[in-house]
């Protein structure tokens, strides 16, 4: 399981638009915790706090731990209501969870070993179909990011999502091997040539690297930072 981000918060009293304005005012962000068959506990968190959270990409992948009264509960972020001018946090649901619990979350999508795609050298291009994948999780197994590699594939071939394993726990949203990204062909094809030429020009400027490395030239580290 990810290691969980410690969240204090305060017991409120009272729900309803005029108790959450004053906690606004006082620079408190209004928040509910439910589910897990336990009933929900009116909370607040310090704005500042909460600003610098929401401003990640994993937000809502992220599992917190709330202490309130003594208590601490393991959550994940469920819905965040942001204010439509100044994007501050207006309100926060969190959810409780167990080894059973099962969420639909969209997890990112990047792709590695793109200098070895013999398609994106020969000028391809990488077509991505899906920035994101929507999974069902368990919240003690949430995969940061899908990671898909790129070695191998030719113009025209194409990446699907049974291309990795997911993580135990994990599971796709739909049976179906979707596809996840392609190599398209260039709009203008490079000729063999062209190639030949751009690999020689790299052999190159590989050799001349060599060179000026020892060059007597180059001027010599003073040891003085920037």
């Amino acid at each position: 399981m990810a290691d969980a981000v410690s969240i204090s918060a305060e017991t409120r009293d009272r729900a309803g638009k005029g108790v959450a304005r004053a906690q606004r005012r006082a620079g408190r962000v209004p928040a509910v915790i439910y589910g897990n068959k336990q009933d929900p506990i009116m909370i607040s968190l310090e704005g500042r706090e909460i600003e610098k959270l929401i401003q990640s990409p994993k937000f809502f992948t992220q599992i917190f731990e709330v202490g309130v009264g003594g208590e601490k509960h393991q959550v994940l972020a469920r819905d965040l209501q942001l204010h439509p001018v100044t994007d501050r946090a207006l309100h926060i649901d969190f959810l409780r969870f167990n080894e059973d619990t099962r969420i639909v979350l969209s997890i990112p999508v990047v792709f590695e070993n793109e200098e070895d795609s013999p398609g994106l050298k020969r000028g391809g291009v990488l077509n991505i179909v899906r920035r994101e994948v929507e999974l069902l999780c368990s919240p003690l197994n949430i995969p940061g990011e899908l990671t898909f590699s790129l070695e191998g594939l030719e113009i025209g071939d194409a990446l699907h999502i049974g291309a990795i394993d997911l993580p135990e726990g994990v599971a796709t949203t739909t049976d179906r091997d979707f596809t996840v990204a392609t190599i398209a062909a260039p709009t203008v094809m490079p000729s063999d040539s062209e190639i030949d030429d751009s690999e020689a020009d790299e052999e190159g400027e590989d050799g001349a690297e060599g060179v000026g490395a020892k060059s007597v030239d180059e001027p010599e580290d003073d040891g003085e930072g920037d």
